[in-house]
């Protein structure tokens, strides 16, 4: 399940800092606009105790984590929905993506030029999201120009519908507000889905600060800014100091569990946007156990057990019979399988069942 997040912000906050933090890479960070002219992706692993347990309890030969996609796009600047600094090549990077996370320069820098002259977050975010909107007014107002004029000739009950959506989404982007500000239902939300509008994606507000700052980001008064800025639109902050990630990332868990205590914290910053770009796409996770390998699966919430059976491979979901499940906290706490059916928390399930996260699940197939 390829699944994607937009690293995004202006030239200079930290994007490619970050982004080489998250995949251990060397993507090129230099200290003036564009350095970043290809969006480079990287895939990283979503840090998940629960397959470790598991590795521990089978004794299995290969732990298998669960991943999710970055993809670092070169900085934006004002004027990027009109094609100004390549914006319009960097929006349609975006556009591929699941999610959006958008890095803030929460930090100053004397030595680190910033595009607009000065350090203002809100000025920065406001900068970035106008021309996220700007992008998607212009999709919007195109797509209206071709099935206006239909739906009134025809009476087209799809394409009126489908006007009546796009107005809706047209007004509150003509108000600077983003399109997932408007309440869809799920036939809605699909009948949109083909026009990538970047501002229906959901947003991570990354407030990258110095590395002194990390330990208490409450005390930051930039990063005090975003956060009530992302709580008005109902957005999650994450603060970090990608200096000090990318740092953490080229040590080993001991070096970097020590380190991160005596900074304070007890997660990494990076360990919460790949968390936060997981859960705000509603992604849940299933695990299958064994001695050969324990594995985290990707699903979406919501999905059936047959379906979750194809993210396997597509044969498992073709020939599903059942589903033998059981939770991890019970076989976290039985810690053999035989335990957990002795104690009747192993059952079967059939093709309606919607897994859960942390379903420890064994398919039966026949094709």
């Amino acid at each position: 399940m390829p699944l994607t997040a937009g690293i995004v912000g202006l030239p200079n906050v930290g994007k490619s800092t970050l982004f080489n933090a998250i995949t251990k890479s060397q993507v090129e960070a230099a200290n003036y606009p564009f350095a970043t002219i290809q969006p480079n992706v990287g895939v990283v692993e979503v840090p998940d105790a629960r397959v470790d347990r598991l590795g521990e309890l089978f004794k299995t030969k290969r732990k298998i984590y669960t991943t999710f996609e970055f993809t670092d796009i070169a900085g934006l600047v004002k004027g990027a929905s009109k094609g100004e600094g390549l914006g319009n090549q960097f929006l349609s990077n975006i556009r591929l993506c699941d999610a959006i996370c958008h890095v803030v320069r929460c930090f100053e820098d004397a030595d680190i030029t910033h595009v607009e002259g000065s350090v203002d977050p809100i000025r920065d975010i406001e900068i970035i999201n106008l021309e996220l909107i700007m992008a998607d007014l212009q999709t919007v107002e195109n797509r209206l120009s071709k099935i206006e004029r239909k739906a009134q000739n025809t009476k087209d009950a799809e394409a009126l519908a489908e006007v009546n959506v796009l107005h809706r989404i047209k007004e509150a982007l003509e108000a600077g507000k983003p399109a997932r500000s408007v309440e869809l239902n799920k036939d809605e939300l699909l009948m949109v889905k083909n026009f990538s509008l970047l501002t229906l994606k959901p947003m991570i507000y990354v407030a990258n600060m110095a590395e002194e700052e990390i330990g208490n980001p409450e005390a930051n008064e930039n990063y005090q800014k975003v956060k009530a800025y992302a709580e008005a639109e109902n957005n999650l902050v994450i603060p970090i100091s990608a200096r000090i990630e990318e740092e953490l990332s080229g040590m080993d868990k001991e070096d970097k569990d020590m380190f991160l205590q005596d900074l304070g914290i007890s997660e990494s910053g990076l360990d919460k946007v790949v968390k936060a770009a997981y859960n705000i796409l509603d992604l849940c996770t299933f695990l299958t156990a064994g001695e050969d390998e324990c594995r985290a699966w990707t699903f979406k919430r919501g999905m059936t057990a047959p379906e979750c059976a194809g993210v396997i491979h597509t044969d498992f979901q073709r020939g599903f019979i059942k589903a033998e499940v059981y939770t991890f906290e019970d076989i976290d706490r039985l810690e053999t399988e035989q335990a957990v059916k002795e104690a009747g928390k192993m059952r079967m399930e059939g093709k309606d069942y919607l897994p859960k996260d942390g379903d420890v699940m064994h398919f039966r197939f026949n094709v």
